[in-house]
């Protein structure tokens, strides 16, 4: 749960201290400026307030782990959804309202997080989990939409070291698998999750895993 604040609150201090320009220089990723992420983070900030306060009586169905589904095809940008935040992020026009936007949204999803239950149960994509898992999970996605946010941003702040190693941790979770110990927990997440393709001394270090290579989210 404190990850899960420490890794917000991050972020969204990143997305504040950014000049107006910034807003419009790419992102890590596919076809995403970065006030479209900046947008997707707002539209992410209203899922976590949604699903804290969806509770279920079921048995939880996934963990922080099995949350994440995986893919083998990164987002193309063709999506609807995904071509709808595009647009939404264009109709704000300033850059400061979109920023506000987050700041608003986002500090009311970090106050529910504070304020859950973590053995509480939530339901959300038709599954049931507890409130701690959820939040859990979400340092993932921070973590993540973090290094696509500075991916272009050389001054720009990173994501904090704590939630780097954890999200490492839960990536090798999920594919069942550890990365090999040359790889920083950035390089891991990037090369990963598809962020980036791996060198050729990366390649030779990851082995047989290279193959597997990305494991996309979602």
């Amino acid at each position: 749960m404190d990850l899960f604040s420490r890794s917000w609150t991050a972020l969204r201090a990143a997305v504040a201290g950014l000049p107006d320009e910034d807003f419009a220089k790419p992102s890590g990723c596919a076809d995403w400026l970065v006030r479209d992420l900046v947008c997707h983070l707002v539209v992410d900030a209203q899922d976590v307030l949604i699903t804290l306060v969806t509770p279920a009586e079921a048995e939880p169905t996934v963990d922080a782990v099995s949350y994440w589904k995986v893919g083998d095809r990164p987002p193309t940008g063709e999506d609807p959804l995904d071509a709808l935040t595009v647009r939404l992020a264009a109709a704000y026009e300033d850059p400061r309202l979109l920023a506000f936007h987050l700041d608003d949204v986002g500090s009311a999803a970090g106050r529910a997080a504070e304020l859950a239950d973590p053995g509480a149960r939530v339901g959300t994509r038709g599954e049931v989990l507890t409130a701690g898992d959820y939040l859990t999970a979400y340092v993932l996605e921070w973590t993540l939409h973090h290094l696509d946010l500075i991916a272009h941003l050389p001054d720009a702040a990173g994501p904090p070291a704590q939630a780097l190693a954890h999200s490492r941790a839960s990536l090798e979770k999920i594919a069942g698998t550890a990365f090999p110990a040359s790889f920083t927990d950035t390089d891991a997440l990037l090369v990963g999750t598809g962020r980036r393709a791996p060198t050729g001394a990366e390649e030779a270090s990851l082995g047989g895993l290279a193959a597997r290579l990305p494991f996309v989210l979602g």
